[in-house]
């Protein structure tokens, strides 16, 4: 008999817990399934990558057209350079929504859109070369991409202010921006003294930051996400701190991309930045990860475990 109340009532009460819980929440929001919100992220940031492929062409045939005139203005003074930006802009906007939605191990792989995209556009209006080894590698990307998506842990995790500052204080995280700072100052010795203009050191310089973007972006969707579903998280200064990383490290890295596009084809420059940003953002979030989720053994962090806690005590209650 006390198997059947408990069977009966458990399941009630902690529907009635969930219905008060999300009364506050907005209809759409409530009712997405987390399998929804990946599809979601997954439009949102192929749409965007489109966009980015859209935009480094622009730029790249902006440097052409500036190579041909006799009188060599900067690029930065070209209204067509400034819709490519801004065709960026709408693009990297796409990818922050996308990373609000889906975890980066889902968004980022998808940025073989924009390598396939840029490929065709490159080939079709700048009249680049497209030889075998570009399509080989391209067909790699998407492969890559495919069991990366496939086999990562895309599990959505619950971000919010405190979470995101006990991580920046964490040890791996202190050790993780110091050797990327000391990485970044050794290619910018390179770069800036020694005059090398490879194609590798200006995209691992440009892929160094956008593991910091992602960071940042992650960090900042997730608490605008937890913002827009009552948590709100505008108040405490790690969101205005991430905030400011996440726009100084867009900056900085679109600098040394667009040199990397000045310099070489659009159809060496995409796939090579596609796995240099692949890499840094699923290390990046896979040391986020580590420490913001809680852990299947620990149970002294994170709200799973407290919400497993609360229904054991609740099924004692009822026995």
């Amino acid at each position: 008999m006390a198997s059947a109340v408990s069977g009966v009532t458990l399941p009630g009460l902690v529907a009635n817990v969930s219905e008060r819980h999300n009364s506050t929440l907005p209809h759409t929001w409530s009712n997405l399934h987390p399998y929804q919100a990946n599809i979601l992220g997954t439009v949102l940031a192929i749409a965007g990558n489109v966009l980015i492929s859209i935009s480094l062409n622009i730029q790249k045939y902006t440097h052409i057209r500036l190579l041909c005139q006799e009188s060599q203005t900067p690029y930065y003074r070209s209204k067509l350079w400034w819709c490519g930006i801004l065709l960026m802009g709408m693009g990297e906007l796409g990818n922050f929504a996308a990373y609000g939605f889906a975890p980066a191990t889902l968004v980022a792989p998808l940025g073989c859109v924009s390598v396939i995209a840029s490929a065709a556009i490159s080939v079709v209006f700048l009249k680049e070369t497209l030889r075998s080894s570009d399509i080989l590698g391209g067909s790699l990307a998407v492969l890559g991409a495919y069991l990366l998506v496939t086999f990562a842990i895309n599990v959505q995790q619950e971000i919010t202010a405190l979470k995101i500052s006990l991580y920046f204080i964490s040890w791996p995280f202190l050790v993780y921006l110091a050797l990327e700072f000391i990485l970044f100052v050794i290619l910018l010795y390179l770069y800036k003294k020694r005059g090398m203009n490879h194609i590798v050191i200006l995209l691992l310089m440009s892929s160094i930051l956008a593991s910091l973007t992602v960071i940042s972006v992650k960090a900042v969707s997730g608490m605008v996400t937890s913002s827009i579903q009552g948590q709100l998280q505008f108040q405490y200064p790690i969101f205005y701190v991430m905030f400011v990383i996440m726009i100084t490290s867009c900056i900085f890295q679109v600098q040394f991309l667009n040199q990397a596009m000045r310099l070489y084809n659009a159809t060496e420059v995409v796939p090579i930045n596609f796995v240099f940003f692949t890499a840094s953002a699923i290390i990046a979030e896979q040391r986020s990860t580590e420490k913001i989720q809680p852990g299947l053994n620990n149970n002294s962090y994170g709200t799973v475990n407290d919400e497993e806690q609360n229904n054991d005590s609740l099924s004692e209650d009822v026995k």
